[in-house]
């Protein structure tokens, strides 16, 4: 079965446009006028990836995605007409994977689709010597096969992205990444500058370790350089 995608948008000419460029590439399409409809859906059908429009009647797209949040690590993109760093910040530290400011080129989503669903499945290539399936650094133990990461037994709620970051610098223990390797080694794609993906989702990431791990720092910021997690 191919995969199964949500629109949520009250918008019904910009989900309708959305649903024939996605029904092209072979998805099947499932649509919400509003947020609570969307997580209804999402408990009724095994959704690969929400497109998520931010300001709806009822239950707006911040809240939905927190709610999705709670429970899932399926993939979010957020739509929203407004523009600007800090709406974008907003959009990913609420737990979004990728951001679209209205309005927007078709192909340009279906293209950030595709990507987002890549990295849901997404597993680093790390040097023939690290293919070990399980990572263990501190309290804390990372699997590639089962996409998962304990502390101490305890799951850690990863986004793809999250997940995908942690395995990165996990696997390669002392090399500092600039956010410019792990935007293009995660995002599959090129890296802009003034981009604050990878810093948001380095925070989030940050914060989720440090509560599980009573306080521990295990990323650590070189600064001017990038990103480490030592052995």
């Amino acid at each position: 079965m191919g995969k199964q995608i949500l629109i949520v948008d009250d918008d019904e000419k910009i989900a309708k446009l959305i649903e024939i460029y996605l029904l092209n590439e072979g998805y099947t399409v499932f649509k919400a006028d509003d947020g609570y409809k969307a997580l209804e859906m999402m408990d009724i059908e095994a959704i690969d990836l929400v497109v998520l429009d931010v300001m709806m009647p009822g239950l707006d797209g911040i809240t939905v995605c927190l709610r999705i949040r709670e429970t899932r690590t399926t993939p979010i993109l957020m739509l929203s007409a407004k523009d600007g760093d800090m709406d974008k910040i907003t959009g990913l530290m609420t737990g979004a994977d990728d951001y679209m400011v209205k309005p927007f080129n078709p192909l340009e989503l279906v293209a950030r689709v595709k990507s987002l669903l890549r990295r849901a499945s997404y597993a680093v290539s790390v040097p023939q010597q690290q293919q070990e399936h399980i990572i263990k650094i501190s309290s804390l133990q990372v699997d590639k096969e089962t996409h998962t990461a304990t502390v101490e037994g305890n799951a850690l709620k990863l986004t793809p992205i999250e997940f995908g970051i942690l395995y990165l610098l996990a696997s390669h223990p002392g090399r500092v990444f600039s956010s410019e390797e792990i935007f293009e080694l995660i995002w599959k794609d090129k890296y802009f500058e003034s981009n604050n993906s990878v810093t948001v989702h380095i925070s989030r990431l940050r914060d989720k370790l440090e509560k599980e791990m009573d306080g521990e720092k295990l990323i650590r910021t070189v600064w001017g350089v990038g990103y480490k997690i030592e052995g």
